[in-house]
């Protein structure tokens, strides 16, 4: 319930009630939100059904469904479309394995544990840009470190098509690796310590304990940070473009650009974008109704 406002406020003085003050602060919030979120939504959904180039001064033309027809038809964007499952399967899958990993780590006491977690959070608070051109310093095959470490030689990582894709999500399981070990330490955090201490006294092996205790109390909030990792890495731009340009790496957000940016065919980037738009929010769906079955058990 609203709180009620103090009669000796200044805004009761000035004859405010409670409804007009809640709504001065939730109208322009909603104003904001429709004018630059949900107007550019519909204005895009009645292009995508149209013929329409925004580089010429040509009214567009209504086609129907034609530009989706065309889209679904298409190999190339079927071919994008694998490419952004494989990346978004690498990526997550790397993610969720590194970054829990890093959490059972962290989750216990040891000297200086949070400058190591603040160090560890580093990567995900820097740009998308600096990160792609700082890996790629890296995977530079003349003098970058990485394959010196390795002992690789002149590999070049980026222009090899069968290893692009895989240097590139190496990348983000390094950028965003600390945002799904931060969600699962707080899981971590908050495991009752009595079950591990039963498990003890009965004898339970740490896999057991692991299997049985840890791993059902956390997959909740462990789902969530998969839900929020896999919608990012669906969407992923900026890291493929900046650092290879291989076919190999064309997600299609990529394709989505130079069709949109390049090609100038808005009519038809509208309907690719609201094809994406709908995988996107099946595959969410998916995860939030494994995630409530999930919460009750």
């Amino acid at each position: 319930m609203l709180a009620r406002l103090d009669t000796r406020s200044r805004a009761a003085a000035q004859g405010w009630s409670d409804l007009a003050i809640r709504n001065a602060f939730i109208i322009p919030t909603i104003a904001f939100l429709i004018i630059f979120n949900v107007f550019p939504l519909i204005y895009s959904l009645g292009y995508s059904f149209t013929d329409f180039r925004a580089s010429v001064s040509e009214p567009a033309r209504f086609v129907g469904l034609r530009n989706y027809r065309e889209l679904l038809s298409d190999p190339n964007v079927w071919r994008n479309f694998t490419v952004t499952a494989k990346y978004v399967i690498v990526s997550v899958t790397g993610q969720v394995v590194v970054g829990f990993g890093l959490a059972m780590l962290l989750n216990r006491t040891f000297p200086m544990k949070g400058f190591v977690t603040t160090l560890l959070l580093l990567p995900m608070m820097m740009s998308m840009a600096v990160v792609g051109l700082f890996w790629k310093l890296l995977y530079d095959p003349s003098w970058g470190p990485i394959n010196y470490a390795l002992g690789l030689g002149s590999f070049d990582w980026l222009s090899n098509p069968n290893h692009a894709l895989y240097a590139v999500a190496i990348t983000d399981i390094w950028m965003w690796a600390p945002f799904v070990m931060l969600l699962s330490l707080a899981g971590l955090s908050a495991v009752p310590q009595h079950l591990y201490e039963a498990a003890a006294i009965d004898r339970a092996s740490g896999w057991y304990s692991f299997t049985r205790i840890t791993l059902p109390l956390v997959a909740p909030i462990l789902l969530i940070a998969i839900i929020f990792r896999t919608m990012e890495a669906f969407k992923t731009f900026d890291l493929a473009y900046i650092m290879s340009g291989q076919p190999t790496t064309e997600t299609i957000s990529i394709r989505l650009y130079k069709m949109a940016f390049q090609e100038w065919q808005t009519g038809r980037s509208s309907a690719l974008a609201y094809i994406v738009l709908i995988v996107v929010v099946a595959i969410t769906n998916i995860y939030v109704k494994y995630l409530n079955k999930v919460k009750e058990r």
